[in-house]
């Protein structure tokens, strides 16, 4: 048995591993989904918990995203039952309409071209004369300490900036030895010769910025997430590079052999629904296109187990030439936070066209840094010592605070059940008009379905006791929305002295409840 056999036979071993952590992973995944259709309105307070969504005290707010999450919930259970290599689902972006996703990130219209001539770019290409054959099988420079933490360019068409540093401080690590975050901001407030900020820009141009001015650190000049002053001071700007290169277009080799040796910008379109809602394995959405607004960054590039793809020579025992047909991708870093993706990450399938998946070969370029960077310019003369001040006179007495606003009042359902603030009461058993058992429908105003457990928004009041779904008051007509109806919680007792103080049948009792409640002391289930 020779050598490569024995390397050909490890090799298959950790991809058949590989393969299997994938499947335990998907499998893992669509139970989840499954689980939150079971139970949307539990699973999307869960969600939003996760990924510290803002607007959980804003109800109507709440029931805009939920519709939005509730849809891409439904389309990621489709969209997984027709792929297999990756799937999709809730990450951090589900609660974003495809239209609002669109609008957030300024994608669905080509914005990347090749710059034309900078003084910077460097004619030819440095890794051209690399043997493709000899290359390493994977790379990964997040294990070789050359990428910074996964950022979030938030709603600002600003990944140029995110893909420009993240090159710049992979090859800065690589020649210094010392991983730097870089300041995204200040490319968006000073690069503004020919790049538009959070209007979107080149890598390009990006790079001769950086090589005429140099860059400064993320903590001395933090990302804000919109168009703003330039700030930059010389002494800050502690990297700087050479120049930069373009790689071949239209050659995947190529882009292979430069990613080989550093982490490489790249531009791809990414306007689908499928790469708003990536969650794992290898992207290979072959409807995705080539008309790019989206820049990105490659840090590396490995293979899974068996299965369509690229070929991979070897020998047998009797000297045969054999081919392993593996799944060969790319791994990518986005810039939209560790809430999407593979925690910020995504792999995308190599050898699809001359343009690459998704448009990943027609425009990549990388900087060049041969030395250390420069040492800081010395401190300029101090500055004169302010005038004295005069005596600062005492403040005045400050006004007493404001008194708190009052706690928000229980909803009374009858003289001594209650459900908590912004609920409706909604009777769960009644008797001849009067009801025996009171639940509490977690929105305000809602109308309590025939079938005594569930409940429905005032939005969209119809109870469909056949889908279980909550409609517009014109039913399901088309180009209406609708939503999974809610199931009710027990009402609470009152407090001893509150239904003894109690007067009446008060209280906000939804659309299709008892009308009467009874004022004696009755047995409640709870």
């Amino acid at each position: 048995m020779t050598a490569r056999t024995l390397a050909l036979g490890a090799l298959l071993c950790c991809l058949a591993f590989a393969r299997a952590d994938d499947l335990l992973a998907r499998s893992a995944h669509h139970r989840e989904l499954l689980g939150a259709k079971a139970n949307p309105r539990q699973a999307f307070a869960a969600w939003m918990a996760k990924h510290g969504k803002g607007y959980a005290n804003d109800l109507q707010a709440v029931e805009q995203r939920f519709a939005n999450w509730v849809s891409n919930l439904e389309f990621a259970i489709d969209y997984n039952a027709r792929h297999t290599t990756h799937w999709v689902g809730l990450n951090a972006l589900a609660d974003l309409s495809h239209e609002e996703y669109l609008q957030r990130f300024g994608l669905g219209a080509p914005r990347f071209r090749r710059a034309p001539g900078t003084d910077a770019r460097v004619p030819g290409f440095a890794h051209g004369g690399l043997d493709a054959s000899a290359l390493p099988a994977e790379v990964d420079w997040r294990a070789k300490g050359a990428v910074a933490e996964v950022k979030n360019q938030m709603s600002c068409g600003s990944c140029w900036a995110f893909s420009t540093t993240g090159s710049v401080e992979g090859i800065n690590a690589l020649v210094t030895g010392e991983l730097l975050s870089l300041s995204e901001q200040n490319l968006v407030d000073c690069d503004t010769a020919q790049d538009q900020g959070c209007q979107g820009g080149l890598m390009d141009y990006a790079f001769q910025y950086v090589a005429d001015h140099g860059i400064e650190l993320e903590k001395d000049y933090p990302y804000t997430g919109e168009d703003g002053e330039c700030l930059e001071e010389e002494n800050r700007r502690v990297v700087t590079i050479d120049g930069f290169q373009d790689v071949p277009q239209l050659d995947e080799i190529a882009l292979k052999k430069a990613a080989s040796q550093q982490p490489v910008s790249v531009a791809i379109q990414a306007d689908q629904r499928a790469f708003q809602l990536y969650v794992g394995g290898v992207f290979d959405d072959k409807e995705c296109g080539t008309q790019l607004d989206h820049g990105v960054l490659v840090v590396g590039y490995g293979s899974e187990s068996p299965s369509e793809g690229g070929a991979v020579e070897a020998r047998d025992a009797d000297d045969n030439v054999e081919l392993l047909k593996m799944r060969n991708y790319w791994v990518v870093k986005n810039s939209w936070g560790a809430g999407w993706g593979d925690k910020g990450f995504i792999k995308m399938r190599m050898g699809r066209g001359k343009a690459g998946l998704c448009g990943i070969a027609t425009q990549p370029s990388y900087p060049l840094k041969s030395g250390p960077n420069p040492p800081a310019p010395p401190p300029g003369p101090p500055a004169p010592a302010p005038a004295p001040r005069p005596p600062t006179p005492a403040p005045p007495t400050p006004a007493p605070p404001a008194p708190a606003p009052p706690k928000p009042e229980p909803v009374e359902c009858d003289d001594t059940h209650e459900c908590p603030a912004g609920n409706t009461c909604c009777c769960l058993r009644d008797i001849a008009g009067f009801c025996f058992t009171w639940g509490c429908c977690p929105m305000p105003d809602a109308t309590c379905c025939p079938d005594k457990t569930h409940c429905c928004p005032e939005s969209l009041p119809v109870c469909d006791t056949d889908s279980g779904r909550c409609l517009p008051p014109s039913g399901a007509a088309p180009g209406f929305s609708s939503v999974p109806w809610a199931t009710k919680s027990p009402a609470r007792r009152k407090a001893p002295a509150a239904a003894a103080a109690g007067a009446g049948f008060g209280g906000k009792r939804g659309r299709g409840g008892a009308e009467h409640a009874m004022r004696d002391q009755l047995p409640y289930a709870s």
